[in-house]
């Protein structure tokens, strides 16, 4: 356990990976100062709201529904697409939450997730090499020289994106879009549409029940603000430090320090070194933190992330969040939970069953298979089951446009079809109709876990 004491600048002491190299060291500076002067995105008591959730999340009384783009973009945004995404992260809440008869915590990949790490730091075209493209806070996606260098002011850019974001994300929330006699109608169109519309329609029968007995003892929506209003947490992956530190405040009521950013920030599976400054700045924040684990992750390891994130053992604090492979799930998973479990440290086990799965099509796009998808979830599932331990929750990179990035579901989309509608910055994401599919088949699991 390290006895270093804690800053926020501490984690420039440390080895770092996956950061870009800056040509203009007093730009990147004087962007720094800018974002260090900004309000912050999130609050402290927001943030300790998230975590008491997710302690009940760790104790099986609730289950965890994180989704949203890979890589999000300056030049795709706008209003309807953030609308699109909040409406599948609540059409699919409302199906989990009622075949888990529990809390579903929803948190988005949203209002942040502007960096994207990356296997090389150059890529190749035609003869042609420039730096990698590391998400729009970075540099930009168009393969020109001017284009991929890192700029500063990106990074002020992507905080008034995500402050735009939130302020949608917020009137959303609590004005009414949230309703749940609107998300309920939008999920029986989805199912009269579907080819699957007779595999789903009982589920959606009983929910269509259980809202009209509501009604006839008198709770609606003017009475209980519960089914009018919702709660949609923030989350990204801190892989930027430069711009995560410029939003770390001190809470004035406790003094502690909060990565105002985010409500909950991950740790990915290629920056998880103990050693390293990725886990040296998020050792030193209250937030609620994720980390990435996958087949190369040793026990020994694990054990140490969590001991320097986590050392007073706090419910609610950790997530592991497994990203495996279909193929590798239940042969590197159950190592993970057996050791986490002797350990005693509280923890949340969610299931990414899209990074292990991403392929490569005969038409040259990165894709993932539904299937492959759903095999992995059930994998997780089965392992948590055989191991006695809670299968907590779902991480997803989708999106509610009806883009052509993922193939199979209900639409059975084709590696030929990818190139109609394939828009993404960086990996493949569900449609909302592939989102909401894979929630049908989520909720069968939970249902089932719940008898």
């Amino acid at each position: 356990m390290t006895t270093q004491i804690w800053t926020p600048a501490s984690w420039r002491t440390k080895p770092i990976v996956q950061q870009p190299h800056y040509s203009d060291a007093r730009a990147l500076e004087q962007a720094e100062q800018r974002l260090s002067k900004m309000p912050p995105l999130v609050f402290a008591g927001e943030i300790n709201q998230l975590k008491k959730e997710l302690a009940n999340v760790a104790k099986g009384k609730a289950f965890l529904l994180q989704g949203g783009d890979c890589a999000e973009s300056f030049s795709e945004f706008s209003a309807d697409k953030i609308r699109d995404t909040f409406k599948v992260l609540m059409q699919m809440a409302i199906v989990m939450t009622f075949s888990a008869s529990s809390p579903i915590v929803k948190v988005g990949r949203i209002a942040g997730q502007y960096a994207k790490p990356r296997s090389s730091d150059m890529e190749s075209n035609q003869g042609v090499e420039l730096p990698s493209y590391r998400g729009d806070i970075i540099n930009g996606i168009e393969f020109t020289d001017s284009a991929r260098q890192p700029d500063p002011e990106r990074l002020v850019t992507a905080y008034h994106q995500a402050a735009s974001t939130l302020n949608l994300l917020r009137a959303f929330s609590s004005g009414g879009f949230a309703d749940l006699h609107q998300v309920h109608a939008w999920n029986q169109n989805f199912i009269t549409n579907s080819p699957l519309a007779a595999k789903y329609q009982d589920l959606a029968d009983q929910i269509d029940q259980s809202i009209r007995f509501m009604e006839a003892c008198g709770i609606n929506a003017s009475n209980t603000p519960q089914l009018h209003e919702t709660t949609l947490y923030t989350s990204h992956e801190a892989l930027l430090l430069s711009y995560e530190q410029a939003l770390t405040r001190t809470d004035s009521l406790s003094g502690d320090w909060y990565d105002c950013s985010a409500h909950m920030l991950w740790i990915g599976d290629r920056t998880r070194q103990p050693d390293h400054a990725h886990v040296e700045f998020l050792r030193g924040v209250k937030n609620p933190i994720g980390i990435k684990v996958g087949p190369s992750t040793q026990v020994d390891d694990l054990e140490q992330l969590l001991n320097i994130l986590n050392p007073e053992n706090e419910a609610g604090r950790i997530t592991l969040i497994a990203r495996m492979g279909a193929e590798k799930i239940t042969e590197h998973l159950p190592r993970l939970v057996r050791a986490v479990k002797q350990s005693g440290h509280q923890v949340i086990w969610s299931s990414d069953p899209m990074h292990g799965n991403t392929i490569k099509a005969s038409s040259g796009y990165k894709t993932r298979s539904v299937d492959a998808i759903l095999q992995e979830m059930k994998g997780f599932f089965e392992v948590h089951r055989a191991e006695g331990t809670h299968a907590g929750g779902v991480h997803f990179e989708m999106t509610g446009q009806n883009v052509t990035e993922c193939i199979g579901g209900a639409y059975m989309i084709s590696e030929q079809g990818l190139a109609d509608r394939y828009h993404t910055h960086c990996d493949p994401r569900l449609n909302g109709e592939q989102a909401l599919e894979l929630a049908y088949l989520i909720a069968d699991t939970l249902k089932a876990a719940r008898h």
